[in-house]
């Protein structure tokens, strides 16, 4: 590649983190784990301290959230990629049906999938760009294997495509992937049963845990499902088990050990949000960087949105295609380089694209700055 690029000074972004996921953590998330490590970190869970984290995070989100009347918060161990499986033994009752436009909503789907005690999934599907969209169903399966389940992405990371979650007609209950755009996409959360999502996304933390905004009919489902599952031959292991989430979050607790520090830089980003203004403060600030970056790649003769509908363009995770005569990974590298990180493209999509994360932590300027220096960059590549 020959000597990098000097990008000058006065293009580059005050802070040059742009990853769809770690994200950036502020600075001030860092100081509240410093703060913390003398009195939290490395104690019990099962204490006040810790306890009290967790239901500052339950009180703050259910804030954020505006919590519908008889909607919990619900957390677990394991992140997005567990709850696949939670939900697949503990809220599937006979079928589910998935909008698959993406990596992540195809890996839930692949879950009940595998289920042997489930009916094979109406899968819905988009090629990446687009979306796909979740349709009642005419109970067209065997006997009793009508869809009781109604999943899709919010946001799908891999491709920078959204949607808006709405109850499908006629029932079921409606499972919504929020990890890479809860707490900066706007929800009703009350069309959905279970807005569910990671905390490495918006909230600026450390994977390896999941949350769940959970309706009352989707915690007497979950109850149902785990009482019979004995005699009906579902093994539900504790691990996986809603239920146990559940009776341990309202005790400001996870079943396992949880990271702490993790629920030290989530409880602080949430309040920060909170403090901010809120959900509507962080869907304004993510529409601003989205509306930078989009504009300017469709003036641009060598970028293109990849996602061709404006309404469906992620405000969270930009995806931008690049003219085939410019490298993508020369583009990411050099930006790379001088300290401007994390653009490249979802891994498995193989496009010739750069990925952008703006979620609220980042600085709409820092977006513009972004775009002023791969403009820096193509103009000087040879």
């Amino acid at each position: 590649m020959g000597m990098p690029l000097t990008i000058p000074a006065q293009l580059l972004p005050a802070d040059g983190r742009f990853g769809a996921g770690p994200s950036k953590v502020r600075p001030e998330q860092v100081a509240a784990l410093a703060a913390a490590g003398a009195t939290v970190l490395g104690t019990s869970h099962r204490q006040p301290p810790v306890k009290n984290l967790v239901a500052r995070i339950r009180t703050g989100l259910a804030s954020l959230f505006s919590l519908p009347d008889g909607y919990e918060v619900v957390l677990g161990n394991g992140g997005s990629t567990a709850f696949w499986e939670v939900a697949t033994a503990c809220l599937v009752e006979r079928r589910a049906q998935h909008a698959s436009f993406g990596e992540f909503g195809a890996k839930f789907a692949a879950a009940t999938a595998r289920a042997p005690f489930l009916a094979a999934p109406d899968v819905r599907r988009a090629e990446p760009g687009s979306v796909a969209l979740l349709a009642a169903s005419s109970d067209d399966g065997a006997e009793g294997d009508g869809v009781d389940v109604y999943a899709t992405p919010h946001n799908e990371t891999s491709t920078g495509a959204m949607i808006t979650p709405t109850r499908v007609p006629g029932g079921g209950l409606m499972l919504i992937d929020a990890t890479s755009g809860a707490g900066a996409l706007p929800v009703d959360v009350a069309q959905t049963d279970v807005y569910y999502f990671a905390p490495q996304k918006v909230f600026a933390a450390d994977g390896g845990l999941w949350l769940a905004i959970a309706s009352p009919a989707a915690i007497e489902r979950a109850a149902r499902i785990e009482a019979a599952a004995p005699q009906s031959g579902r093994w539900v292991p504790e691990f996986l088990s809603f239920t146990t989430a559940l009776t341990n979050s309202r005790l400001d607790q996870t079943l396992n050990t949880p990271a702490v520090a993790t629920l030290v830089m989530l409880a602080d980003q949430v309040e920060w949000l909170l403090g901010q203004g809120g959900l509507e403060w962080s869907v304004a600030r993510t529409r601003e960087s989205a509306a930078h970056l989009y504009g300017w790649a469709e003036e641009r003769d060598f970028a293109t949105p990849f996602v061709a509908d404006p309404a469906h363009r992620s405000t969270v995770v930009g995806t931008v295609d690049l003219d085939a005569s410019i490298d993508a990974k020369r583009v990411v590298a050099e930006l790379r380089a001088n300290g401007v990180y994390d653009v490249f493209p979802y891994r498995k999509l193989g496009r010739n694209q750069l990925r952008v994360g703006m979620f609220p932590a980042v600085d709409p300027a820092d977006v513009e700055a972004l775009t002023a220096s791969v403009d820096y960059v193509v103009a000087n590549l040879s």
